[in-house]
């Protein structure tokens, strides 16, 4: 009698020619596959059966999140092995003949049946997209998750972007201190001082915002459309003593109003504004600032081919997404009156960031277990491995892109060179 790895082995064989990508072991115990490749385990039938209904990245996640597909050994790693293997081996259509035996294996091996249950945790947004409503429902299902959940897994700053790391191979140097010299960066960046205006769009759990009022003395009006994050850094600001210069507002980014800020800051929010919605996006941050007022976003970015996120990512962590190369987003901030004054690539730093985040899920596993249950931890498990990847491979960028809003006659006010942004102390 056939083993079922060995049935699973012809059935794929139908589809990706050549060896398997991945060791399998089957729910019966067998296995087939590569000694030396990422040992993949199918727990029964209904982890194919998902790919059955749900062909592609999607059927896979919801396999791995349930717990009827698991890997043994580092997640990235595997899969960064399988989907290099099958990069360079396409996958084949098979003829009549072909589909026939291939239905008739899936068949045998219990592939074929009604859909499986999905698992809890899909985004399930309504109404326009990126209407304020709807914005707000993808920023909740995200963001809103639990602060619970976030301060067990970020550092104590509680900045959830890429970090800036100074100092890589220095193992007292941590994430920590790399989230403190991002966030110092930035100011810098921004020429920040004692009583100057920033305006902090999607100001997450505020620790651009404290940092910007507690280093740096500036006045600061945060932006946010989680209501779980405005209560977080109306308190924060509080405990840490800036209240007084920290004004929290729970808006959405049309809604800001005022204007002649000195700066502003977009720390990996414009991600959530839209295609369509970015010029508006831009030239609201236009308006606010003053005549020679400095912008800084930091933003992923990814080819035109592949704009969003992924089905996975868009389905269970951050719904209606959109990305583009940095070149367009650019485009779109000097069409909007703006100056592009620098560039700066920060890939590499978000695959160590993300590598960090991704140890402390596993040191913290118990804890963020018996918090939000076993499958979103294994959603989060397999969105920090996809999204560390992610960024190695080029597949995504991150970059912080300066811009000013010029005067009339052209000025910028910008300093000759960008020396003291990476100088520990100094003007800028």
């Amino acid at each position: 009698m056939k083993s079922a790895a060995d049935r699973l082995a012809r059935l794929l064989g139908h589809f990706l020619p050549g060896p398997l990508p991945v060791r399998v072991r089957a729910w019966d115990g067998s296995q087939t596959g590569p000694a030396d490749a990422p040992l993949v385990v199918l727990r029964s039938p209904d982890a194919l059966r998902r790919l059955v209904w749900q062909p592609g990245e999607l059927g896979v996640a919801e396999a791995y999140v349930t717990g009827d597909l698991n890997v043994e050994g580092d997640l990235a790693d595997a899969l960064s092995r399988a989907g290099r293997s099958v990069r360079d081996r396409p996958a084949t259509r098979p003829g009549p003949a072909g589909m026939a035996a291939a239905t008739a294996l899936a068949v045998r091996l219990g592939a074929v049946g009604p859909p499986p249950k999905r698992p809890d945790g899909r985004a399930r947004l309504t109404g326009g997209l990126h209407s304020v409503a709807r914005d707000r429902a993808g920023i909740s299902h995200h963001y809103d998750l639990s602060n619970d959940f976030y301060a067990l897994l970020l550092d104590e700053s509680m900045a959830y972007s890429c970090g800036y790391w100074t100092r890589p191979g220095d193992p007292a140097y941590t994430l920590a201190d790399a989230q403190r010299d991002k966030l110092d960066l930035i100011c810098r960046k921004l020429g920040l001082g004692p009583g100057d205006r920033l305006l902090d769009v999607g100001c997450g759990w505020g620790s651009l915002t404290v940092h910007a009022a507690r280093a740096h003395k500036a006045r600061v009006t945060a932006v946010t459309l989680s209501r779980a994050q405005h209560e977080f850094v109306t308190a924060r600001a509080a405990r840490e003593g800036v209240s007084d210069l920290v004004d929290v507002q729970l808006r959405h980014w049309r809604d800001i109003d005022g204007g002649g800020y000195d700066a502003a800051a977009a720390v990996e929010m414009g991600e959530h504004v839209g295609d369509a919605e970015y010029p508006a996006f831009a030239a609201k941050l236009h308006d606010v600032l003053r005549p020679g007022g400095r912008l800084l976003i930091q933003q992923m970015s990814r080819g035109s081919h592949a704009p969003g996120g992924g089905a996975f990512i868009e389905t269970y962590i951050a719904p209606d997404m959109h990305m583009r190369p940095v070149g367009r987003t650019v485009d779109i901030l000097e069409t909007a009156g703006l100056e592009a004054r620098s560039v700066e690539s920060l890939r590499e730093h978000y695959t160590t960031t993300i590598d960090a985040w991704r140890s402390t899920l596993e040191q913290r596993w118990s804890d963020v277990e018996a918090l939000v249950g076993t499958t979103t931890a294994r959603v989060w498990r397999l969105y920090l491995a996809g999204a560390s990847l992610a960024f190695s491979e080029r597949r995504m960028g991150v970059d912080q892109i300066l811009a000013v809003r010029p005067t009339r006659e052209g000025a910028s006010a910008m300093p000759a060179t960008p020396a003291a942004w990476y100088a520990e102390e100094g003007p800028a």
